[in-house]
C-alpha cells in the first residue's frame, strides 16, 4: 500500500525567551505591553542569552495509506510541534515530510477559523483551502451542522460562540470535508463526554473508509481501540514505534514511576499563557516515612502557579486518574479574584482512602468557573503502595478506592432466640 504520510528526519528548534540584545523584535499591542508588566516582574535577568531548545529531533516514519496512527507521550514530548509540522503550520527546521493527500487537521480550538466570518461562511472557507469545489461542500453542509449541532447560530459571527460550539463545528469541518489525511490533537479533551465519544465514533467511520488519520491522545482505552499502530514521543524523539497495543503498554509501565514533583522556575516559559503560567505541583507525603507511600498515608497535593492578570477571578480543577484512564475523583478549587503574582492551592488526601496502585493527576486553570485557560496532563504521578493486612485475604483488593469505614457489630438477642429462630 503506498505512504500518505513520509517523515524524513525531522527537527524543530525554538528559541526560548527573548533579552534586550536580541534584535529580532516583533510589534506590539498596547494591551500585550500592558498584561506583559506583572510577569516581567518575576523574570530573573533581563541580559541572559536565550537558549536554543530543540522540540523535535531526527523523527523519520512512514504512514500507509489508510492507517489509523496514535501519537503518544507526555507533555512537552513534541507531539503537537509533530502535527504542527504536518500541518504545514510552521516548518521545519531540518529534514522534510511528503504528504500524499489533502490535509485536514484540528490542533486546537478555532484553528482556521476567521472570528469575523459565521459558521456557515468558515465551512465553505474551511472547505476551499483543502482544494474542495463548491458543490463537494455544499453536499456535505447539513452533515456538518447536523453534527455540530449549532443549526441556529450557523449565520452567527463565530467570535460568538462558546468554546464548546467552536470545538464541535472544527471537528465537523475536520471530519467531514472528506481529507485523505486526518490529523487531530488532543482538542478533544475539552468537550463533554457526550461529545467524545460521538468524535471518537465518527473518526472510527473515517478510519474504516480508508483515511489516514494521526491521533493525539491521552486516553489510552480510545487510543488502543482506535488505532493500529502507536508512536511513542519522549522529549523530541521517538522512543518506540509499534502496535498500539504493546506500545502503550509499555508506555504506561514506564509512566508508573513516581513523580512527586513537576517545577519550572521560569515564567516565561513554564506551561501557560501571557495571562497565567503553571510554577509547581507537587505530592507532600504526611507522614514520618517520605519515601513511601502507602494506602494509610495522608498525603497533600500543592499547586502553584504565576497570575498576570490582577483580579482574574481563578480557580483550579483536577482530575486524579487510575493509569487505565480510571477517573477517581474531580475536585475544584474556590473562585475568587486573584492578585497578581504567586498563587498556592492545597488538597488533603486522607489516609485510608486510595488503594494500592498507581495515580497520575490532570490540571485544569479556569476562568470564572467556565473558561478553561490551560490544561496539563499527567501533571504529578505517584504510587500508592499496599499495607498491612488484618484479614486472611492477600490478594489485590478490587476498587480504585479503600476506604477504612466503622463498622458495628452487636448480637440482638439471646443465644437461644437465635436457635429457636434457626429451627
Amino acid at each position: 500500500m503506498p505512504n500518505a504520510i513520509e517523515v524524513r528526519g525531522i527537527g524543530k528548534q525554538y528559541r526560548l525567551g527573548a533579552t534586550r540584545g536580541d534584535r529580532q523584535y516583533s510589534y506590539k499591542s498596547l494591551r500585550d505591553i500592558l498584561t506583559a508588566l506583572p510577569r516581567r516582574l518575576f523574570r530573573k535577568s533581563e541580559n541572559k542569552q536565550p537558549p536554543m531548545f530543540w522540540a523535535l529531533k531526527d523523527i523519520a516514519f512512514d504512514v500507509p495509506a489508510g492507517e489509523v496512527v496514535g501519537l503518544i507521550g507526555r507533555n512537552g514530548a513534541g507531539k503537537s510541534t509533530l502535527l504542527k509540522v504536518l500541518s504545514r503550520v510552521t516548518d521545519p527546521t531540518e529534514g522534510r515530510i511528503l504528504l500524499h493527500g489533502r490535509v485536514g487537521s484540528l490542533l486546537e480550538v478555532g484553528t482556521g477559523f476567521h472570528p469575523e466570518l459565521t459558521g456557515r461562511e468558515n465551512i465553505f472557507m474551511n472547505g476551499a483551502i483543502l482544494g474542495m469545489r463548491r458543490a463537494e461542500i455544499t453536499r456535505q453542509f447539513d452533515a456538518i451542522v447536523a453534527f455540530a449541532e449549532v443549526e441556529k447560530f450557523i449565520d452567527t459571527a463565530v467570535k460568538h460562540y462558546s468554546s464548546g460550539m467552536y470545538l464541535r463545528l472544527a471537528f465537523a469541518v475536520a471530519a467531514h470535508l472528506e481529507p485523505e489525511i486526518l490529523l487531530v490533537d488532543e482538542v478533544l479533551a475539552v468537550g463533554d463526554a457526550a461529545f467524545q465519544k460521538k468524535c471518537l465514533g465518527k473518526m472510527g467511520d473515517v478510519a474504516r473508509q480508508g483515511r489516514t488519520i494521526i491521533f493525539v491522545s491521552h486516553n489510552m482505552t480510545a487510543l488502543r481501540s482506535l488505532c493500529t499502530r502507536a508512536v511513542w514521543l519522549n522529549e523530541g524523539r521517538v522512543t518506540e514505534d509499534g502496535p498500539s497495543a504493546l506500545v502503550v503498554d509499555h508506555y504506561l509501565q514506564k509512566n508508573a514511576a513516581s513523580n512527586l514533583e513537576s517545577r519550572w522556575d521560569d515564567p516565561d516559559t513554564a506551561p501557560g499563557d501571557h495571562r497565567a503560567r503553571l510554577h509547581l505541583a507537587r505530592v507532600n507525603v504526611k507522614s514520618e516515612r517520605t519515601d513511601q507511600i502507602t494506602v494509610d498515608t495522608p498525603i497533600e497535593l500543592e499547586f502553584q502557579y504565576w497570575n498576570f492578570t490582577p483580579g482574574a477571578e481563578l480557580n483550579i480543577s483536577i482530575f486524579l486518574n487510575t493509569l487505565e484512564e480510571v477517573c477517581v475523583f474531580n475536585i475544584a478549587s474556590d473562585a475568587a479574584p486573584r492578585p497578581a503574582g504567586l498563587i498556592r492551592h492545597t488538597v488533603q488526601i486522607p489516609g485510608a482512602f486510595l488503594n494500592a496502585g498507581s495515580y497520575y493527576i490532570k490540571l485544569f486553570l479556569v476562568l470564572e468557573q467556565t473558561r478553561v485557560m490551560f490544561a496539563h496532563n499527567n501533571l504529578i504521578a505517584f504510587e500508592v503502595a499496599d499495607g498491612p493486612r488484618t484479614g486472611r485475604w492477600y490478594g489485590r483488593i478490587p476498587g480504585v478506592v479503600r476506604p477504612n469505614f466503622a463498622w458495628k457489630s452487636e448480637a440482638l438477642g439471646p443465644q437461644a432466640d437465635a436457635q429457636a429462630h434457626a429451627r
